[in-house]
């Protein structure tokens, strides 16, 4: 919808309800994006709000060579970039990933069984009550946090491919790179 000859041009116009979609529909996913490169949240607000500016200013030199999602994620990882090269905020990934190993896994071996599978099944989601509903919340709270710790590059891959529901072509362009390193990412 948002790649739509009309919706373009309802943009070049200036229309505030087409903004507004935009807006209400990639806001937080950008604001996750820059975080991932940034790694601060609040930084990742300005250099999100900075973009909607750039996108809101040129959007008439938008040549249509992508979709605009993918435009617009472009400029926000380019601005989101830019601030952390200025701000010389770049973290080495020894500090991201201190106290933990490089080697271990997140599932532990006894898990599964020889042959590979679960020793035990996970329960199914349709079996919901109160407390996995909890304990759901507390996973995702978990996830988050661990996607949190990754790499900027892999956090980038994730964020765009699992969260955003991005394809793979998308992404490689967004993040300007190999369909090869995407993919080891």
């Amino acid at each position: 919808e948002f790649d739509d000859p009309e919706f373009v041009a309802r943009l070049r116009r200036g229309d505030s309800a087409a903004y507004r979609v935009l807006v209400r529909r990639f806001h937080a996913s950008l604001v996750r994006f820059a975080a991932s490169i940034i790694g601060s949240h609040a930084q990742a607000e300005e250099v999100v709000q900075d973009a909607w500016l750039a996108v809101y200013g040129g959007i008439g030199g938008f040549e249509e060579r992508s979709s605009v999602v993918t435009w617009i994620f472009s400029i926000v990882m380019n601005r989101a970039r830019t601030r952390v090269s200025r701000e010389g905020r770049l973290v080495g990934l020894g500090a991201l990933m201190e106290g933990t190993s490089p080697t271990g896994r997140g599932v532990p071996l006894n898990d599964f069984s020889p042959d590979g599978h679960w020793a035990e099944t996970p329960r199914l989601w349709d079996e919901l009550n109160p407390e996995r509903v909890v304990a759901g919340r507390q996973l995702w709270d978990h996830v988050q946090a661990v996607i949190d710790r990754l790499p900027a590059g892999q956090r980038a891959v994730i964020l765009l491919r699992d969260m955003e529901g991005r394809d793979a072509e998308e992404t490689c362009q967004v993040l300007e790179i190999s369909a090869e390193n995407q993919r080891v990412l």
